[in-house]
């Protein structure tokens, strides 16, 4: 538009000066100047309406794509807020969601726990309870038979024993006899004036040469009345009872005397061990009377209990142990003199061996001399046998043959025999 204009100025301008000469060309310039100046004022006006009228509509769509692109940014910022929103509540919410859910789950699983627990408590409860009341019954009965059975509290008391010797190390039959009975000298049984053979509880040998006797004495029918006396009259009743128990039963072991019956070569001890095996009723007694012990050894009979013959039969296994090495001590020197022995043998042999492979060396190299390819050997032979005539083996032929001193085969063969024709 502006060089439209520009052309139309330049084309006045030249109109313009053709007209400059005249009067009427000067008016008519003038009034064509007016019309081509407001021509170019509406051209102008028109300009600036179209550029205002496109600035406008520039403008407009401008604004409107602003808006259309604040408005889907916008959309879009709410979009990612409400998610980033409900991530992070999400993130927030759901562990504490799923922790309330596992309390949840948790407390249901202790209540059912609980409820189990509680029924097995109960029936524990009821099961102890019975168990209870069958143990005191079976306490009772217990009682009961060792008030009156004096069999069953004697094996109860040999029971003991054996466990305690066994635990000691010791072994049946080797340390210790278990209820063997007594012989005299003529090897005969010993029996009491009842006619019952003496039989010990247990023949304890503490060496090889020495015996000891120990005997189980269980005295219990009056100690547990005196540990269930409900008065101290009571009580002091059957306390006497039982120190009498027990002086009776050293009375009835020194009668026996035991250790008169061991044969030589054993050497006999001088003394019997009554073993008690309740300590409590042994001390029992032992507080009512103190001198019971000496009583009893004036008796030549030694009064222990379990922690007593414990301390004894711990010595006594020692002295097994020494007695066990030292015979691994001579069996040793047994061996080694045995080893000695043996050695000695070998080297005879030894020499015999190596003499007679001398011998065959000797053999073996004059036997060498007799394959040589000269001298007065076998070779020497073959050849001349060969010379006569006599042909080697094809399979086994003899090499030998050709390192064979030929020269003086000549004159060693006999010249043959010419027959005149």
């Amino acid at each position: 538009m502006e060089i439209i204009i520009g052309i139309l100025c330049a084309v006045a301008g030249v109109f313009a000066g053709f007209l400059l000469g005249t009067g009427k060309a000067r008016k008519d310039y003038q009034a064509h100047t007016q019309e081509l100046l407001d021509a170019r004022e509406k051209a102008y006006d028109d300009m600036l309406a179209a550029q205002q009228s496109k600035f406008d509509e520039t403008i407009a769509k401008v604004t409107a794509q602003m808006k259309s692109a604040t408005e889907d940014m916008l959309k879009r910022r709410q979009e990612e807020f409400a998610a980033s929103s409900n991530t992070s509540i999400g993130q927030i919410v759901n562990p504490l969601k799923e922790t309330i859910d596992k309390m949840k789950e948790a407390m249901k699983e202790n209540t059912i726990k609980q409820t189990s627990i509680s029924s097995e408590i109960k029936t524990q409860a009821e099961n102890m309870m019975r168990q209870s009341a069958a143990a005191k019954e079976s306490a009772d009965e217990l009682t009961r038979v060792f008030r009156h059975a004096g069999r069953v509290q004697g094996e109860w008391g040999e029971i003991i024993l054996d466990e305690l010797l066994k635990s000691q190390g010791l072994t049946q039959g080797v340390h210790y006899e278990l209820q063997s009975p007594i012989r005299d000298a003529a090897g005969d049984v010993v029996r009491t004036e009842d006619d019952r053979s003496m039989r010990p509880d247990v023949i304890l040998h503490l060496d090889q040469k020495r015996d000891v006797i120990i005997d189980s004495k269980v005295s219990l029918t009056a100690f547990m009345d005196y540990v269930n006396a409900d008065n101290e009259v009571d009580r002091q009743r059957y306390l006497k009872a039982h120190v009498e128990s027990i002086q009776k039963h050293v009375k009835d072991l020194a009668k026996k005397d035991y250790s008169s019956y061991v044969q030589p070569p054993k050497v006999k001890m001088d003394y019997v061990i009554m073993f008690v095996p309740n300590t409590g009723a042994l001390w029992a007694a032992v507080g009512a009377q103190p001198d019971l012990w000496r009583n009893a050894m004036e008796k030549n009979v030694y009064i222990a209990d379990e922690q007593t013959l414990f301390a004894a039969l711990k010595i006594i296994n020692l002295t097994w142990t020494q007695i066990a090495q030292a015979q691994n001590h001579e069996l040793v020197y047994e061996l080694a003199n045995e080893m000695m022995d043996r050695v000695g043998q070998f080297m005879d042999r030894y020499k015999a061996i190596g003499k007679a492979l001398e011998n065959a060396g000797k053999a073996y190299d004059a036997a060498g001399k007799k394959l040589e390819p000269s001298g007065q050997s076998i070779i020497q032979t073959c050849a001349k046998l060969q010379k006569l005539g006599a042909k080697q083996s094809v399979k086994n032929p003899i090499p030998q043959l050709q390192d064979a001193d030929l020269e003086g085969l000549e004159t060693d063969l006999p010249e043959p025999e010419r027959h005149d024709d």
